[in-house]
């Protein structure tokens, strides 16, 4: 049976790819400046600081480099402090998982203080013993390293706990270092098709998870 779960944040636990997928044009629009049709996919493609460089060298904004981060951040923690929700039957499923005894932590490349306000304000905070960024641990999600300090804070079996991701590197990631996966649909997910091949179980939401149950009691 399963002993512990790592939950990803954005797109999985969240409904919230869209404040990123969108970020290009949302600051643009907040300095009174229209955005070219590509600004999302140029943005998602680039380093916060890059995009910065991008916005002073393309678009003539008359801030340094470290303002913009500072108004893109802003805009973030506004938007998981008063907006983000949890996806539909995410708090029923980790109840159901607490019920089972099964020990969760939360494993993000968002910054602890958007984590917190969110998880707070949409009540789930209190499932989790822990939250790791990967600002702190110092590596993302192309290396192992948050998920093998999240297992080694939950203190289970690497081969009885499982990643819950939405995004196809993560899911490459976690499968190479021999972590159980399940993958998460979101709308805004890009190589589906790859995650769903790769994960032990795919989920398009968290109200039918019998197939997740199944294989969570075969561990």
């Amino acid at each position: 049976m399963i002993e512990g779960a790592i939950f990803d944040l954005d797109g999985t636990l969240l409904d919230s790819m869209q404040i990123w997928d969108n970020m290009g044009e949302i600051y643009l629009r907040s300095l009174g400046l229209e955005p070219r049709d590509d600004i999302n996919e140029k943005f998602l493609l680039l380093s916060l600081r890059e995009s910065a460089e991008f916005y002073i060298r393309e678009y003539g904004v008359g801030l340094t480099v470290d303002e913009i981060t500072s108004g893109i951040n802003a805009l973030a923690a506004r938007f998981y402090r008063e907006e983000a929700e949890t996806k539909e039957g995410v708090y029923e499923f980790l109840s159901e998982l607490r019920g089972r005894g099964v020990k969760m932590c939360v494993a993000t490349a968002t910054d602890r203080p958007q984590v917190e306000a969110a998880l707070k304000r949409c009540g789930i905070r209190d499932f989790f013993s822990e939250i790791f960024t990967c600002t702190e641990v110092g590596s993302g999600k192309n290396a192992p390293d948050i998920f093998r300090r999240a297992v080694s804070h939950l203190g289970t079996k690497k081969e009885k706990t499982v990643v819950f991701e939405d995004s196809l590197f993560a899911v490459k990631t976690a499968k190479r270092d021999s972590f159980n996966v399940v993958g998460i649909k979101d709308s805004h997910q890009r190589g589906r098709d790859e995650i769903r091949a790769l994960s032990d179980v795919f989920l398009d939401g968290f109200t039918d998870c019998k197939s997740f149950w199944d294989f969570a009691e075969s561990l």
